[in-house]
């Protein structure tokens, strides 16, 4: 099958204000795309408008929760209206929090997933009906390698994007007949404000100092596997040796992960040991 070119596409980018999502804007643009960006923040998603529409194409926006159920058909009405229809959605929004699951609150869970797998649903759900019609279109999902790996200390994070996987395999079989293409990626540590927009940051250990590759770089790399239509890409060299050892050696990795969460907490469990030792001699 020939490359797709994104020159005069139609695009979805949500979570378009930071992060992976703009350098999607920005690099959409670039490649001749029309984009309607849309996130939370509308003063941040202008100011990514402003810097993309300044490296070609067009580039629309809409403010929205894409929790919401009226606003997610507002961005599907505005896509209709603005470009005449639509080839591409791209969704990348998505929230994460850090910390182990036994000490935090049930909103927690449900809000990551309402974020990261149900208004997914939902938005893909709308926006179905339109891809049918449009130019060479495709569906790509904004994955992580905790969809493929789960994550101590990122749990909820980890099951959203496992469910989103899920979603996406099962997709991709039931909409070739309709000739749309469904994507994911894997972006792996990323240098964006991830960590400082988590709902809650309470992990031990940062990722941080990992995060490698720039928004900008994985936004090229994101929109070359969609021309070249890639089905699923992993992109970070970590990504990829985390994902191969778990699979060829999956025990030894989940001792690893096991060993390094005890080693965080060796004091808490001396302590604990210390503690029980003390009754029992009473």
């Amino acid at each position: 099958m020939a490359r797709r070119e994104l020159n005069g596409k139609r695009i979805i980018i949500t979570g378009a204000s930071s992060g992976i999502g703009a350098g999607l804007t920005i690099e959409a643009a670039k490649r001749g795309a029309l984009v309607l960006a849309t996130a939370r923040n509308g003063e941040r998603l202008n100011e990514i408008a402003t810097q993309a529409r300044s490296q070609g194409g067009r580039v629309e926006t809409i403010t929205g929760e894409l929790t919401d159920a009226a606003d997610r058909q507002r961005i599907i009405q505005a896509v209709e209206q603005r470009f005449g229809g639509l080839d591409l959605l791209i969704n990348n929004a998505g929230i994460g929090a850090t910390g182990h699951f036994q000490y935090a609150g049930p909103d927690r869970l449900r809000q990551i997933m309402e974020v990261n797998f149900f208004a997914v649903c939902e938005l893909t759900r709308l926006a179905i009906p339109l891809l049918k019609n449009g130019n060479d279109p495709a569906i790509l999902m904004i994955n992580s390698v905790a969809g493929r790996r789960a994550i101590a200390s990122r749990s909820e994070y980890s099951a959203s994007k496992y469910a989103l996987m899920g979603f996406t395999e099962a997709l991709r079989a039931e909409l070739s007949k309709d000739n749309v293409q469904v994507h994911t990626v894997l972006p792996g540590l990323t240098q964006s404000s991830f960590e400082q927009n988590m709902i809650e940051n309470n992990a031990r250990h940062s990722l941080h100092a990992q995060r490698s590759m720039t928004a900008s770089e994985c936004a090229q790399q994101i929109l070359d596997g969609v021309e070249r239509r890639i089905n699923e890409r992993v992109l970070t060299f970590q990504g990829k040796l985390l994902l191969w050892a778990s699979r060829l050696a999956p025990r030894f990795v989940d001792r690893k992960m096991a060993g390094f969460v005890k080693k965080l907490y060796a004091k808490e469990q001396q302590a604990e040991q210390n503690a029980s030792l003390a009754r029992t001699s009473k």
